[in-house]
């Protein structure tokens, strides 16, 4: 692989040792050759969402629903902090629909990272000067679906 990979950790795209007979490639090169424009802005959407405000509370856009958010204050005696966290939470499994891909766990973690990374750096820039935490625990899990991101304010 090219030497501009070399910050890449080795294994979360095994494909790319495959090809050119073995000498393997470098990602972009691969993205170049694989990649194509609907995937590009779906994942788009994931890295770069859209959020909301609603009653104080930070949330994504597309999966806020006033009646869900109803419950969930009523349910935690109006704790804004938990009602955003659960409502904001991605398990990264659940991110892919097809059961039958097997992600490694570095392939969870690295997704998981670089979610928290791009969220906080989207909420800060659309929510300047509030704390708003981003939140995924890469520490070992005995199962694969307890790797999950979320966000929520600091502050009630």
């Amino acid at each position: 692989m090219a030497d501009r990979d070399a910050d890449f950790p080795s294994g979360l795209i095994p494909e790319l040792a495959l090809w050119n007979e073995g000498r393997g490639i470098d990602v972009d090169s691969w993205i170049g050759c694989v990649g194509n424009y609907e995937h590009a802005i779906g994942y788009g959407r994931l890295f770069w969402p859209k959020f909301r405000e609603h009653d104080g509370g930070v949330f994504f856009d597309y999966r806020f629903k006033v009646e869900n958010y109803d419950a969930f204050m009523k349910q935690t005696a109006g704790d804004r902090r938990s009602v955003e966290a659960v409502m904001n939470h991605h398990h990264i499994l659940d991110l892919f629909g097809d059961p039958e891909l097997a992600p490694t766990r570095a392939q969870i973690k690295y997704l998981g990272r670089l979610l928290r990374e791009m969220w906080a750096a989207k909420l800060e820039r659309d929510f300047p000067g509030r704390q708003i935490v981003v939140a995924f625990d890469d520490a070992d899990k005995d199962d694969d679906l307890d790797y999950e991101v979320t966000f929520f304010q600091a502050t009630r």
